[in-house]
């Protein structure tokens, strides 16, 4: 493996000028598994070929598209093999393997998405391919269908064999560049788009296509876009940390280009469809899928093109500084909390009816969580305490999560059975319906969604915001990689808290008559993901202290165990509001956690100390 440093004459052992030695590992470097590589192209051209083959053909028999959507489909088929083909032309092996590995890592999402037109078409939100006329029971799959599955499975194959090239110009690249620059803006586009792809694709006013988000869609919809949701802010986060510009300028397009064919054909839907509006969700996941491939174009490194290196770096676009990261951290952590506090004080259920309208206690622990961001959120503005406190935000947002989802939950719960008025589509009924009754979803819903975006996007902020903290000290003291790190005695005391921590999400906090607690192992419902959310970013915590500075791995540690004491204020805010309700298993085992979790940050701290 090479270095990524300079020469005194200017040359570069790193990373690869486009054209020059990726050409040359293409044509003649046995690690560059030249062949592998055009096998993987030749599957994406083949399987681009079998997905605009497919839009051309019905996916249902009987039924048609609600718009000619056959040449925008085409077009967004046969981009990504185009661009694929180019780089290959043109010998860039890096930017080919990103590509094809950025489209891969999107495929699955989207075969679940078009295989629901298998399970039940009728329930599909497809327009573009399927748009129902009249009510259907499970209509049969048509000609179509096979070839778009063909396609993904293609993709998905291609995959495999670009994977080599991609290892191979990671390891030519050397190690990653310190300065990340505008690749660090990518995952914020990644969580951007994920969360558009769970909001409702499109308005409807259509009866025989309601438009859903990707909890309340049928089952084999919700996982694709729960699946695409999850993988492409991941695939950004790979390509990120990839030492080979190529590879991640081709991520990020490969990427990008997968989010736009699956968040194009809904916003058109949108615009041309009579009685469909266009939706935020799709927007969103559109502007980022072009933003993605516009950071393509940016300058990834500022290594890169075998540029020299000076002391000023005049005219290069650079990200903002850490005051502006730690503003944009602090700012969108209080723009979460105050989100959901607002979604814990209003309405988070509204009456059709004269029916009373239920309390959903889980909103208290929703209100804890808010104050449990806020305050370290105004203490990121406090210059010798920003530092610790960023690193407790990047903790505390899971409180958010926790209880978020928990709001979210007990207002489907209720609203997911209630009728639906067929005069509010433009169905004539010969006989009135009677009055309705039930409930539907009120502000408070809206607020607590709102929250978890703002909160995820802060916890990104303050990820990037140590990302720049951490290049700015080292800098500054030229103490590199090799700066302190806690004693490796509070290995104990962190992995003793991870075991409780694991025990603590998983067990009820307080049981009470008639009560069932949602969990990870039983009765897995819609809370139960806060509940797995929340223990995935404290176990991640706990995770990265052995390789922390001390003051990051205390404040990460800290606000962890705020998690852990928010998990156990179930008992008071929530338990509360039921007769007869105890504590449990899980509030012992929560505080038990947050204790072991504080010891162990003090010894992070005094442990480095003391080997100084």
């Amino acid at each position: 493996m090479t270095s990524r440093s300079r020469h005194p004459g200017g040359e570069s052992t790193g990373q690869a000028v486009p054209g020059t030695a990726s050409a040359e590992l293409l044509r003649s470097e046995p690690g560059a598994r030249p062949r592998a590589l055009l096998l993987s192209a030749g599957l994406v051209v083949a399987g681009a070929v079998a997905l605009a083959a497919g839009a051309l053909m019905p996916v249902v028999r009987g039924g048609s598209p609600g718009f000619t959507a056959a040449p925008l489909l085409v077009v967004l088929a046969l981009a990504p093999a185009a661009a694929v083909l180019y780089a290959l032309v043109s010998g860039r092996a890096g930017l080919a393997a990103g590509l094809v590995l950025g489209l891969t890592a999107l495929a699955p999402g989207r075969l679940l998405l078009d295989l629901q037109l298998l399970a039940d078409g009728s329930l599909a939100a497809r327009p573009e391919l399927f748009l129902a006329d009249r009510l259907l029971a499970m209509p049969q799959a048509g000609p179509g269908l096979w070839p778009l599955v063909a396609g993904h499975l293609l993709t998905l194959a291609a995959g495999a064999f670009a994977a080599g090239t991609a290892r191979d110009e990671a390891e030519l690249a050397g190690e990653l560049d310190g300065r990340r620059r505008w690749r660090l803006l990518g995952p914020v586009l990644g969580v951007a788009g994920g969360v558009g792809l769970l909001l409702a694709p499109f308005g409807s006013g259509n009866a025989y296509l309601l438009a859903k988000n990707a909890f309340e869609g049928p089952t084999v919809a919700m996982a694709g876009y729960l699946l695409l949701a999850a993988l492409l802010p991941l695939t950004v986060l790979v390509a990120v940390s990839s030492p080979s510009a190529g590879v991640g300028k081709g991520g990020f397009a490969g990427a990008g280009l997968a989010a736009l064919a699956v968040g194009v054909p809904p916003v058109v839907a949108g615009m041309v469809v009579d009685r469909l509006s266009v939706a935020p969700g799709s927007v969103v996941v559109t502007i980022a899928g072009l933003a993605l491939v516009g950071l393509a174009f940016t300058r990834f490194d500022v290594a890169e093109a075998d540029e020299a290196v000076t002391g000023d770096l005049a005219g290069e676009a650079r990200l903002p500084g850490l005051f502006w990261w730690r503003l944009a951290t602090g700012g969108l952590a209080l723009l979460a909390a105050g989100a959901a506090a607002a979604g814990a004080l209003a309405p988070v259920l509204k009456a059709n009816g004269p029916t009373p309208v239920p309390e959903t206690p889980a909103r208290w622990l929703l209100l804890g969580a808010a104050v449990v961001l806020a305050v370290p959120a105004l203490f990121v503005f406090v210059p010798r305490l920003s530092a610790f406190a960023r690193g407790v935000v990047a903790a505390t947002w899971a409180g958010v999560v926790l209880a978020g989802a928990a709001v979210l939950s007990a207002a489907l719960s209720v609203t997911e059975d209630k009728a639906v008025d067929p005069a509010l589509f433009g169905v004539d009924l010969p006989v009135p319906l009677p009055d309705k009754v039930g409930y539907s979803a009120g502000s408070g819903v809206t607020w607590t969604f709102i929250a978890l975006v703002l909160a995820a996007l802060a916890a990104l902020a303050a990820v990037i915001t140590g990302v720049v903290e951490r290049d700015v000290s080292d800098e500054e003291t030229d103490t590199g990689a090799d700066g302190a790190r806690p004693s490796g005695t509070v290995l104990t005391p962190v992995v003793a808290a991870a075991v409780l921590a694991i025990a603590a999400f998983g067990t009820p906090v307080f049981g009470a008559p008639g009560y069932t607690a949602p969990g990870l192992w039983s009765n897995f419902g819609a809370a139960s993901w806060g509940l797995l959310g929340a223990l995935a970013v404290v176990l991640g915590l706990y995770a990265l202290v052995p390789r922390s500075r001390p003051v990051a791995a205390a404040s990460a540690l800290a606000g962890a165990a705020l998690v852990l004491g928010l998990r156990a204020a179930e008992l008071p805010l929530v338990g509360s509001a039921y007769q007869g309700s105890s504590a449990g298993a899980g509030f012992w085992l929560a505080l038990g956690g947050g204790v072991v979790t504080l010891v162990a940050a003090g010894m992070a701290v005094a442990g480095s100390r003391r080997a100084g």
